[in-house]
């Protein structure tokens, strides 16, 4: 169950006000503005109509801003104990309109809603429950207030609505193909684990989502692994936040293939795998640059260029295993996957010290800089060999080549179009067969990426719907 945060203090005045105007509607007689919504898994047509805006509550719990309220620790307990004060109220309204991954910078996004209602004004109305808390329309609401408009347009929930209700229609609206602004990676992420945490089957939940059952487990298993990096990353004072990760969604989708597709033939090696791109995430450096990262990348490039201070601080626990009834410690199983765990926790913990507010010339701050600075080097020189090494392997296994000089090809054909209309030299049937070839060479290849990826990225999965939706 979801949180129940209660009811505002202007609760039985909205009350008051929405059966008035709501009554106003059914005795006017007149056309009738309704909105659809899905409640309690059946479509229901909810009445519209104008309510003021200072009168109405942004929703503490909205999936829209999960993530960013931990952007400032004490404004986030706050608005868990007193979600309705003004200063909460406050908070929620400056997080709807800032950048989800920098919570410093206002979203571009949010500017142009507010453009667009200064020009065009409200054209989609919103949702209210009947104590006047907005179900959807929060970032509108913030917009309308800053263009000082004394009333906006709100479809109006069931009296019987609960806080479960309010979650379940949020997220059903904002799933909705239409919709044109889509939760944040994490805010999607979270909403996704909340689901599942109810019980909801795995399946259920990628339904809900309009995704592959295969990509909500691994959007729940990136999820998990984040989580994990938060609290590896130091204490509460300073502390990595789910937000932080924010513009790192391939990233942790392919270390999630690559570590599934590793996993079954050794797991030590797709654990030392995970930590070393984990670290090289954390560390901000390329999607390219983290493929380049293989189990033995630390073995074969990294620990050359590793600073000995740095492999001090971050040499792994001398830890055993005891055997009982012997008495007796023997080494643990996988040192290399305990020193690379133990590397990326001084990654995480540097960064965390980097990234919290604190005295940047304090003597924590210095040491976390430079340890940062020194490993950032470290996997920057170890990269220049793996790179060269990588492209020798590549010119091996030549498929994404061809499908690379396949798309030079097709965009000469666009150019070699455009100067064929003007020349009127087309043969058109000739062009249409040629294109269905392409469609069956297209499917011959959908065919095979199935016997030969198992953990397909967001590049074949496009190829195997497309080839789906054909029929095929």
């Amino acid at each position: 169950m979801g949180k129940d945060f209660g009811r505002p203090p202007k609760a039985d005045k909205n009350r008051e006000l929405i059966e008035q105007r709501l009554k106003e509607i059914a005795d006017g007689g007149g056309v009738r503005e309704t909105l659809t919504v899905e409640w309690r898994t059946q479509p229901l047509h909810v009445e519209v109509i104008d309510m003021p805006v200072q009168d109405l509550y942004y929703n503490p719990g909205t999936h829209r801003i999960q993530a960013q309220r931990s952007h400032e620790p004490e404004l986030d307990k706050l608005l868990d104990e007193a979600p309705w004060e003004l200063e909460s109220q406050n908070y929620l309204r400056r997080l709807l309109q800032v950048l989800p991954e920098d919570p410093e910078k206002e979203d571009p996004a949010f500017r142009e809603l507010v453009e667009s209602l200064r020009t065009d004004r409200q054209k989609e109305p919103g949702l209210i429950t009947r104590d006047g808390v907005l179900v959807n329309g929060n970032t509108r609401q913030a917009a309308l207030k800053e263009l000082t408009v004394a009333n906006i347009r709100v479809g109006v929930l069931p009296e019987s609505c609960t806080w479960d209700d309010i979650n379940a229609v949020e997220l059903s609206l904002q799933l909705r193909p239409d919709q044109r602004r889509e939760y944040s990676y994490i805010n999607r992420l979270l909403a996704m684990d909340e689901q599942h945490a109810l019980g909801r089957p795995i399946a259920d939940v990628a339904r809900e989502f309009r995704i592959r059952t295969s990509t909500c487990e691994q959007d729940l298993w990136v999820l998990t692994c984040l989580r994990d990096l938060i609290q590896r990353s130091g204490d509460g004072g300073a502390r990595l936040r789910l937000l932080d990760f924010e513009k790192q969604q391939e990233k942790l989708r392919e270390v999630y293939r690559r570590y599934s597709k590793e996993a079954p033939v050794s797991r030590d090696d797709a654990e030392l795998l995970k930590e070393t791109r984990l670290a090289a995430i954390v560390l901000e450096f390329s999607k390219t640059d983290v493929r380049l990262i293989e189990p033995d990348f630390r073995e074969r490039y990294l620990d050359k260029w590793l600073p000995e201070e740095l492999k001090t601080a971050a040499e792994a626990p001398t830890t055993g295993v005891i055997i009982p009834g012997l008495n007796r410690t023997v080494k643990s199983a996988a040192p290399r996957v305990a020193q690379a765990k133990a590397l990326t926790d001084l990654i995480l913990e540097a960064k965390a010290v980097m990234t919290a507010k604190g005295d940047p010339l304090s003597e924590r701050s210095r040491v976390a800089i430079a340890r940062f600075s020194a490993a950032e080097k470290a996997f920057e020189a170890a990269l220049e060999p793996a790179g060269k090494d990588a492209r020798v392997r590549k010119r091996k296994q030549a498929a994404q080549d061809r499908i690379t000089d396949a798309c030079q090809d097709i965009e000469q054909c666009i150019t070699d179009l455009t100067l064929a209309r003007a020349s009127g030299s087309l043969d058109e049937e000739a062009f249409d067969e040629a294109v269905l070839t392409l469609r069956e060479t297209l499917t011959k290849l959908a065919v095979a990426t199935q016997r030969s990826i198992k953990a397909p990225g967001d590049g074949v999965s496009w190829l195997r719907e497309s080839v789906r939706k054909e029929g095929v």
